[in-house]
Order: structure tokens, then sequence, then C-alpha cells
């Protein structure tokens, strides 16, 4: 299949980045409604719309800026708001909850897997419908798999600092959020330096291996 220049690779991947930073905020606040916070429901965050979760900056400026100059799509969302105080178990909710975004990821993964084959069986006698859904498809599951090994990273604010956090002894997790304030900055560090593509591109190739289409997403971007 061809190789999509920028531009068109930037059309393929719309419509899976909106649906996998929408639904992975969605997972957080509707696995915290159910633990017995309410406060994402009640702000309007548990929802399908993405103009609930989009921040301005992170969610389309950075990703734009950081395509374009290093070919890694980074940014984040609005963080869902939790009251740690709501939840039934605090510290093991805490973790539920983290742990529902990269999982919402993983779902979409498989389901942009599935739409990959069902391009591939409609390639002999509906081209025009195949090429779009296997490009989408080979997009969607790329781009959740990366969320999901970004957001799965031990470092706060991230989700896989919030389960370390919340399976630290109560003392070693005090004094590990204090880390949380430089997150952000540990990040955009890695991004500059080209760390963080050297750090997940061997988890992300690793976790499409088991993934349907896998030949194909490695055929479209990584040939």
């Amino acid at each position: 299949m061809e190789t999509l220049n920028q531009i068109q690779l930037l059309a393929v991947l719309a419509l899976p980045v909106i649906l996998s930073i929408t639904v992975h905020e969605a997972a957080h606040g509707w696995v915290a409604n159910r633990l017995g916070d309410h406060t994402a429901l009640m702000l309007g965050r548990v929802t399908f719309n993405p103009l609930k979760h989009i921040d301005p900056i992170g969610t389309v400026l950075v990703p734009a800026l950081s395509f374009l100059f290093t070919g890694i799509l980074f940014g984040w969302a609005k963080p869902v708001p939790v009251n740690q105080r709501n939840l039934h178990h605090p510290r093991r909710d805490m973790a539920l909850v983290a742990v529902a975004g990269p999982a919402s990821n993983l779902a979409m993964a498989l389901a942009w897997g599935l739409a990959i084959q069902g391009g591939l069986l409609l390639w002999a006698t509906s081209q025009w419908v195949a090429v779009p859904l296997i490009y989408m498809g080979a997009a969607g599951v790329l781009i959740n798999v990366f969320l999901m090994v970004l957001n799965l990273l031990p470092l706060l604010p991230l989700d896989g600092g919030r389960v370390l956090n919340a399976l630290l002894p109560p003392l070693a997790a005090r004094y590990y959020s204090r880390l949380e304030p430089f997150g952000l900055l540990i990040l955009i560090a890695l991004l500059a330096t080209g760390l963080l593509g050297g750090l997940l591109l061997p988890l992300v190739l690793g976790t499409l291996e088991w993934l349907p289409g896998a030949g194909i997403v490695k055929e479209l971007f990584f040939v």
C-alpha cells in the first residue's frame, strides 16, 4: 500500500485521535462514578462529546506541532476531576480509575484492528470502502497503542503514575506525589531530546504483535 504524506496522515489520524482521547477520559469518569465519586458526572465529563475533553493547547496545538517536527503524536486532554475522598476504597479505587483510561485504549486498538480485517475482506470487491477503512484502522491501532503505552509510564500525572502511587506504602506515596508538578516538564524534556520515542517505540512494537492488523500497521507507519 502507498505511504501517506503528512497531510494525508493527519487526515487519517483525526477521527482515531478524537475517539482515543474522548473515550479515554470518559472511561476515567465512568469508573469513578461507579466507585462512588460523581464529580465527573456532575460536570458533564462522562460523555463521548469531544468538546468536553479537549484542551486547546494540549489536544490541538501541542500534538500538531510535535507530530510535524518530531513525528511523534504527543499531547493531553483536560484531566477528568476525581475526588478521592468520595471513592469507596480511595487508594485501590484511584488505581482502578487510572487503569480505565489505558484499558479503553486497548479496547479501541482491538476494535480498529478488526476494522483493518474488515477492510482486507472488502479489498477485492469494494476498494473505495476498503482503502479508507484499512488506513484509518491502522491509524486507530497505532494511536491507541501509543496512548496506552505512554499513559502507563510510571510518572505522575500519567495513569501509570497514579497506579504506582496507589500501590506504594502511604509514606512513600506521599513523597512520590510531590514529583507530580514536574511530571509534564520531564515528559516534554524527554520528547525534545528524542528519549521519549526511543523509550516508547519498543513497547509499542511489542504490543502491536498481539493485535489484529499488526502487519498492515507496520507496513504503513514503520517501513
